[in-house]
């Protein structure tokens, strides 16, 4: 029997239009972007569907645009009687999956997102933080960096765990071309620097999530009804009081995305749907293990296709 999880993008797969299209055919995907535009008193359809994409791409906005799309596009699946054993979200993308398991409610999400997005910009002034990829180098020598250069004054450390050989680190200008540099002449294949607006999920966002534990007391987080992968754990959680406790410490910890991913495997997962905006993570799925089966659904074409080779495989 096929056990399947549904994987949900985090921040940097949005694009101006993203459900669009879905949204013009069913009402029903069409009623998450009026829910996030109330609870938001703002006009985020308008960002998502007309951009511009800077516009799209602020933090503040990329968050609950990303969340009411992905939430948008499984409303499809559902109605198709397509259910998961397990969801995971990469950073972002954990909120979706914990609506999508039934410990959040919409409403509460986007706002909680949004909320994430302001004090996440607000921890670390523009221009004091940024992130990088480091291509082809395994994580133990780029810790040992990552320790040196933050012991020598300019924190740096691992964000990011996406697959073998893909690793982002996170911290301060100084300290990320630092390790940057000692990971190149350690041997790394490539460094990317990515155009972020801050040094997420590292030590820099601890006051953010000091700030971020007033929204999640403010609103109810239910247990599970379906297991979620943690980010900071790589593990499968349930239990409401555990949510609430990895959501805060997810801000300034490591994203163990490689990891989780090979939980999920050991757990018989041998379908991975990606709901949402894009395919990064059924790629960086691919690259954990290539025999497994993926699938990328962001449009009608690609929810038929989907479905078809389920049916296929049932």
């Amino acid at each position: 029997m096929s056990k399947i999880a549904f994987i949900f993008p985090g921040q940097g797969s949005q694009t101006v239009g993203m459900g669009k299209e879905l949204a013009e055919k069913h009402p029903e995907v069409q009623a998450y972007f009026t829910k996030a535009d109330e609870r938001l008193d703002t006009k985020l359809t308008r960002v998502i569907f007309e951009g511009p994409q800077e516009e799209l791409t602020q933090t503040t906005n990329a968050q609950p645009a990303l969340l009411t799309t992905s939430m948008a596009i499984l409303e499809r699946l559902k109605a198709e009687g397509i259910t998961a054993d397990y969801t995971a979200g990469h950073s972002l993308g954990e909120y979706s999956a914990l609506v999508a398991a039934g410990a959040l409610r919409f409403e509460d999400a986007v706002y909680a997102v949004r909320k994430r997005g302001e004090f996440m910009e607000e921890a670390v002034p523009s221009g004091e933080g940024t992130m990088a990829a480091i291509l082809g180098m395994p994580r133990e020598p780029l810790m040992e960096i990552t320790d040196f250069v933050t012991n020598d004054g300019h924190p740096v450390g691992l964000a990011n765990l996406n697959c073998p050989g893909q690793i982002v680190i996170s911290g301060t200008m100084k300290g990320v071309e630092l390790a940057s540099e000692l990971a190149k002449e350690k041997g790394a294949k490539r460094i990317i620097p990515l155009q972020v607006s801050g040094p997420f999920h590292s030590q820099l966002m601890k006051p953010a999530a000091e700030q971020f534990i007033s929204i999640l007391d403010s609103i109810t987080i239910d247990d599970a009804i379906v297991p979620v992968m943690a980010n900071v754990t790589a593990l499968p959680v349930t239990d409401s009081e555990e949510i609430k406790r990895l959501l805060i410490e997810q801000l300034y910890s490591p994203v163990k995305w490689e990891d989780s991913v090979e939980k999920l495997l050991g757990l018989g997962v041998d379908t991975f749907i990606e709901v949402g905006p894009g395919k990064v993570l059924s790629g960086l799925v691919k690259k954990v293990n290539r025999r497994v089966k993926t699938y990328a659904v962001h449009d009608e074409a690609s929810l038929e296709q989907t479905i078809q080779s389920l049916k296929e495989e049932a």
